[in-house]
């Protein structure tokens, strides 16, 4: 029996750079399991749907896993993807990349290379993500923060782009109330759009770039399919 169909399923974004990114990630995964079938799939901005994919397997009888390619989760895990999900018989989702150790790693990789330092406590950290309005979203935010702040001497806080506060600027200010004397914006989103462009204007010394590309993350994009294709 072949194995599954992966459904690399990302939120969208009209750049183009964000838009090529994604794209490798998952021929990433594809060129690490050599023989996985995978297609893209997205929530918004951009076509092909998520609906309209996992519809189309389902119609050909092919069993899909739905991979979030998204980083905690909100709105379009447990709404989106999952709507999308129980209405194609034969597809399962997996969760979603983050929480993860390994991208902690890559944040904590993508400071060094900023320039910031890990040991000097007077640096302070703000992971800056999406945002969402749902707490599960958060929650998955905060205990990527808790990874980074293993790895990293001066403070990291949680800054968000939309629905959840602070800000990414209310939280590097606050970080600058708090007594640091650098702060850094550590981008936690996988490739520049929107939210990404919006981080120039924070207020913070430096931003760092978003996590792809890595190796590390379609390996945990192979991993989410995996733990899922186990329980079948």
């Amino acid at each position: 029996m072949n194995d599954p169909v992966l459904v690399a399923c990302a939120h969208g974004t009209r750049n183009p750079t964000g838009r090529r990114l994604i794209a490798e990630l998952a021929l990433a995964a594809r060129a690490q399991r050599p023989g996985l079938v995978t297609t893209a799939a997205f929530v918004d901005v951009q076509p092909p749907t998520v609906v309209d994919v996992v519809a189309g397997l389902s119609a050909q009888d092919r069993p899909a896993v739905v991979v979030p390619l998204l980083l905690s989760g909100g709105y379009h895990v447990h709404v989106d993807i999952a709507s999308a999900v129980a209405s194609a018989p034969g597809t399962v989702a997996a969760r979603p990349l983050g929480p993860d150790p390994r991208l902690a790693a890559v944040l904590l990789d993508r400071l060094v290379q900023a320039g910031a330092d890990p040991t000097d406590p007077r640096t302070a950290v703000v992971l800056a993500a999406a945002g969402s309005s749902d707490s599960r979203s958060v929650a998955d935010v905060e205990r990527t923060a808790a990874l980074v702040q293993e790895g990293w001497t001066g403070p990291v806080t949680t800054g968000y782009g939309s629905a959840a506060r602070p800000t990414v600027p209310d939280a590097v200010a606050a970080a600058r109330v708090g007594g640091a004397s650098s702060v850094v914006v550590a981008s936690y989103l996988l490739a520049p759009g929107h939210f990404h462009d919006k981080l120039a204007g924070s207020g913070a010394d430096v931003v760092t770039a978003p996590l792809l590309p890595d190796a590390r993350i379609a390996a945990v994009l192979l991993d989410r399919y995996d733990a899922v294709v186990s329980t079948r």
